[in-house]
C-alpha cells in the first residue's frame, strides 16, 4: 500500500490556495464579477446570505428579560421615525412598493413582510445593527434606547396595522421637512406634545434649542430621531424653527406634591449630600429669572423624558452642551430612585415663563 507524503499533501494544499487567491484577484482586479442589478445573485447566493443573517440575529439579539413594556406612545414616535426614514425602502402598511423599491437587489421586503417571524429583541437587533450588504443602515446614534419605540411600531405592523391607522399614527400630511409642520408632527404645533418620551419646546429657549439642533446636526449629540430630523431640514431654518417655539408661551398647571417629588425638591435645590457639584437648581431653574439662556428650563418637562436624560448623562452617552462633564459628574452620582425624584418634581411644577432680557441672544455668543 502506497504512503502519502505528507509534503505532496501540503504542497498541493498550498497550490490550490495560490490559484484562489490569482481566481480572486482577476476577478477583482479584471472586474470579472458582472455587479449588475439586471443580473441579480448567482444560484445559492440569496439562500445563504438569508439563511445567516437569520442565524446571526437569532445568536446576538438581546434576551427577551431586556424589553421594555412596549407601549402605544413608543409606537408612535418610532412610527415617525419609520415614516421618515424608513418608508423609501420598505413601503409602508396600506401602500404597495414602489418600482425603484422592486428593482433593489437584494429586494427590500415590504415592511409587513420585513416584520414577519421576527421577536422583539431581534426586531431590535436589526433595527440597532443594521445589515451589511443589504442597504439597511445601522442606528444613526449610540442610543440603543431610542430603538425601542420603533420595536414598538413594529409589534404594531405585526398585529395587523392597515393604511388608515398608519396614517392617524404618522399624521403622513405633515410630513413636508421643507416646513414647520414636520417638526410639529413629533412636536405638535404648540411644542407640548402629549408624549411622554418626545420633550416639550415651550419651556426652551431659543439659545438652547439652536445649539441643540446644531449639536444634533454635527453629531456632538447623539440621538437617532434628532440627528435624521435636523439633516432633513435646511441649515438655515433650524434657528428659526427654534425662535418659534420659543415665542410659544408655555401652560400648564403644577400637580399635586407627593413624597417622590418632595424628595426630588430637596435633591435639586440642596444638591446630593457630600458632592461639591452645584445643585441642578443653580443652572436649570426655578429660577427668579433665568441665569443663562444656553441652560433649559426643567419645569414641566416631561418625567419619562427627564428620566431618559439623566440616565443617559449618568452613562455618559449624553453631549452637544458645554457643560458635558459637569452634568456627567453630577449624574454619575445619582441612583436611579434620585434620578425619578428629580424628574417627578421638575415634571410636577407648573412650567416656567422665561422672560430674563436678553435670554435669546444669538447662540453664536456661547460654545457648544
Amino acid at each position: 500500500m502506497n504512503r502519502i507524503d505528507p509534503r505532496s499533501v501540503v504542497l498541493t494544499l498550498a497550490l490550490l490556495a495560490v490559484l484562489a487567491l490569482l481566481g480572486a484577484g482577476a476577478v477583482v482586479g479584471f472586474g470579472l464579477y458582472n455587479v449588475s442589478a439586471r443580473v441579480g445573485h448567482l444560484p445559492g447566493v440569496s439562500w445563504v446570505l438569508h439563511t445567516t443573517f437569520r442565524n446571526a440575529v437569532a445568536l446576538r439579539a438581546p434576551s427577551e428579560e431586556e424589553v421594555p413594556e412596549l407601549t402605544d406612545a413608543m409606537a408612535a414616535l418610532g412610527a415617525r421615525h419609520y415614516d421618515a426614514a424608513c418608508r423609501t425602502c420598505h413601503s409602508a402598511p396600506g401602500q404597495e412598493k414602489t418600482a425603484t423599491m422592486r428593482m433593489m437587489v437584494p429586494e427590500p421586503p415590504h415592511i409587513t413582510e420585513a416584520v414577519d417571524h421576527w421577536s422583539p429583541s431581534e426586531l431590535h437587533w436589526i433595527v440597532d445593527e443594521g445589515v451589511k450588504m443589504s442597504g439597511m443602515p445601522y442606528w444613526p446614534a449610540d442610543r440603543p434606547d431610542e430603538v425601542w419605540p420603533v420595536v414598538a411600531f413594529l409589534t404594531r405592523v405585526q398585529g395587523g396595522m392597515d393604511g388608515p391607522a398608519y396614517d392617524r399614527l404618522t399624521l403622513a400630511e405633515k410630513a413636508d421637512p421643507r416646513g414647520f409642520a414636520y417638526c410639529a408632527t413629533c412636536h405638535g404645533e404648540t411644542g407640548a406634545s402629549e408624549n411622554p418620551h418626545i420633550p416639550r419646546l415651550d419651556i426652551l429657549s431659543e439659545t438652547y434649542m439652536t445649539l441643540s439642533l446644531r449639536a444634533y446636526l454635527s453629531g456632538a449629540r447623539d440621538s437617532g430621531f434628532m440627528e435624521h430630523a435636523a439633516s432633513e431640514v435646511s441649515e438655515g431654518r433650524l434657528s428659526e424653527y427654534a425662535a418659534r417655539f420659543a415665542r410659544i408661551p408655555p401652560r400648564g398647571e403644577a400637580a399635586p406634591p407627593t413624597a417622590l417629588s418632595a424628595r426630588g425638591a430637596r435633591l435639586a435645590t440642596q444638591g446630593v449630600e457630600g458632592s461639591d457639584v452645584p445643585a441642578c437648581a443653580a443652572c436649570h431653574g426655578p429660577w427668579p429669572e433665568p441665569l443663562d439662556p444656553a441652560y433649559p428650563s426643567l419645569s414641566g418637562q416631561s418625567r419619562p423624558y427627564l428620566e431618559a436624560q439623566l440616565k443617559l448623562w449618568r452613562a455618559g452617552a449624553r453631549g452637544g452642551t458645554r457643560v458635558a462633564r459637569l452634568m456627567h459628574e453630577a449624574a454619575n452620582r445619582l441612583t436611579d430612585d434620585e434620578i425619578a425624584a428629580l424628574a417627578a418634581w421638575y415634571a410636577g411644577r407648573a412650567p416656567a415663563a422665561l422672560t430674563a432680557p436678553g435670554q435669546d441672544a444669538a447662540a453664536d455668543m456661547h460654545e457648544n
